[in-house]
């Protein structure tokens, strides 16, 4: 397993100028940090430049006016920026419906340490995978939803804010949460919540959707991960996974192979977004 690296993380963006990558660099090298990795990109049609740079021979007691002095250097670009200190640890809530593939996956992924995160909460609108979480030594909560009841929706969602602005996660991951979140919701959430769903959308939408696509002899099974906004499934990419199939796989290898892509998948894009890897252009991301 590849080692994590464990120094400080530099993300910024703004306005397409002149010495944008050099106003970065430059700083870093006048303190004496040397730079391990390094990615930029200038988005010509947003007019948007992009860089993330992981650097050491910071102290860490030096961040605060390390910050300050950044910050003042790149006032100029109209440059914002995010500084990920060693060892943090990006807090995180998990939604989940019935399936527990995703779910169980990030928990595996967590304890040994292939994702830098510290789960505070799993919430649901089933019971049925309380015993999972528990046995985790993870917070769970069960908040139903009734077709019967659509009027109780909006209780429901405030109960589920409640525990992600409690536990003061940065991140809202939903792990196969089989409901539509509410526009308020999504807008609360806005880049900071990452959904998966299979790719066969929006060809295949609704019920059973391997099923219609065995039915269809379809190709390609895959997965796509996002962030959540208001267009149901339409959220700014963050990664896609895919493999060949055939004729000679039933709906229940399709189920099989789809499970493991959105796995994958799902697990990649978080890993992407603790990282500080992830930004937002428009309605794409910039992914280094």
């Amino acid at each position: 397993m590849t080692t994590a690296f464990d120094g400080w993380i530099l993300a910024a963006q703004g306005p397409s100028r002149l010495g944008t990558i050099d106003v970065v660099t430059r700083f870093l090298f006048e303190r004496g940090c040397y730079v391990t990795e390094h990615h930029s990109f200038d988005d010509r049609l947003e007019r948007r430049f992009f860089i993330r740079v992981e650097f050491c021979d910071l102290p860490v007691e030096a961040q605060e006016e390390f910050r300050a002095a950044l910050a003042e250097r790149l006032a100029p670009f109209s440059m914002e920026f995010e500084l990920v200190p060693p060892g943090h640890k990006p807090k995180v809530v998990i939604m989940v419906s019935k399936a527990d593939h995703c779910l169980n996956d990030l928990l595996y992924r967590q304890r040994t340490g292939a994702l830098n995160m510290d789960i505070r909460a799993v919430v649901s609108n089933h019971p049925d995978l309380e015993p999972l979480v528990r046995a985790h030594g993870i917070d769970w909560h069960h908040f139903p939803l009734s077709a019967d009841h659509p009027e109780r929706k909006p209780v429901q969602e405030r109960r589920v804010i409640e525990v992600i602005e409690g536990s003061g996660a940065e991140l809202t991951i939903l792990a196969r949460y089989m409901q539509v979140l509410s526009a308020e919701l999504c807008q609360r959430l806005d880049g900071r919540a990452i959904n998966i769903h299979h790719s066969l959308l929006p060809g295949f939408k609704g019920a059973r959707p391997y099923h219609q696509a065995y039915a269809k002899g379809v190709k390609l099974v895959g997965a796509t991960a996002h962030y959540i906004n208001d267009d149901l499934d339409e959220g700014p990419i963050i990664a896609q996974g895919v493999e060949a199939v055939d004729h000679a796989h039933y709906p229940e290898e399709l189920v099989s192979k789809g499970r493991d892509i959105e796995c994958l998948t799902l697990a990649r894009a978080v890993k992407q977004h603790l990282e500080r890897r992830v930004f937002l252009s428009g309605r794409r991301t910039v992914v280094f």
